[in-house]
C-alpha cells in the first residue's frame, strides 16, 4: 500500500514539475523583456445604465498611455500620467502583460498587452477603466470604458 501511494505521489510531482517547466518555456520572450510600453487606443466602448438596464456605445478615441520601469520578476512598473507617475503592479502571464493601477479613491485601470502583433512592432492591447460618477463631465472618465488599440514595447 505504501509503495502505491509513493508511486502515485512521484507521478503527480513529475507531472506537475513538467507542466511548470512547459509554462515557463511558453511565456512570451517579447513581453518578458519589456521595460517600457507606449500604447495608442483609437476606439472604445463606454458603458452605462439607463432605467436600470446596462447599455454600451462604441466611440472613436485618441487615448495614449505609457508605462516604464517594468520589472516582471518583481511585479512592478510605473504608469506615466498627466498628473505625475504612479507605481503600479505588473503581471506577466503566458500570452499577455497586465499593468494594473488602483487608486485609493476607487479607480481601477488595467492595460493588457497581448503577444500578438497587429502589425510589425505593434502589439494588440486593451485598456479598461472601472470608474463611475453620477455626473458625467466631458474629458473625464465617469462611466466604465474599454479601449482597443496597440502598443509598442521598449526593451
Amino acid at each position: 500500500m505504501n509503495t502505491r501511494i509513493g508511486m502515485t505521489l512521484l507521478v503527480v510531482l513529475v507531472f506537475a514539475g513538467s507542466r511548470a517547466a512547459d509554462t515557463q518555456a511558453s511565456i512570451s520572450p517579447v513581453l518578458a523583456a519589456a521595460k517600457s510600453v507606449k500604447c495608442a487606443f483609437p476606439l472604445y466602448a463606454i458603458g452605462t445604465w439607463t432605467d436600470g438596464e446596462p447599455k454600451a456605445e462604441l466611440k472613436k478615441a485618441s487615448l495614449s498611455v505609457a508605462f516604464d520601469q517594468i520589472n516582471t520578476e518583481d511585479g512592478t512598473a510605473r504608469a506615466n500620467g498627466p498628473y505625475g507617475d504612479l507605481h503600479i503592479v505588473a503581471k506577466l502571464s503566458t500570452w499577455s502583460l497586465h499593468l494594473l493601477e488602483i487608486s485609493g479613491e476607487g479607480m481601477l485601470r488595467i492595460t493588457t498587452v497581448f503577444d500578438k502583433e497587429s502589425r510589425p512592432g505593434k502589439y494588440k492591447a486593451v485598456h479598461t477603466r472601472h470608474e463611475y460618477t453620477e455626473v458625467s463631465l466631458p474629458g473625464f472618465t465617469s462611466r466604465p470604458e474599454q479601449y482597443y488599440g496597440e502598443c509598442e514595447i521598449g526593451r
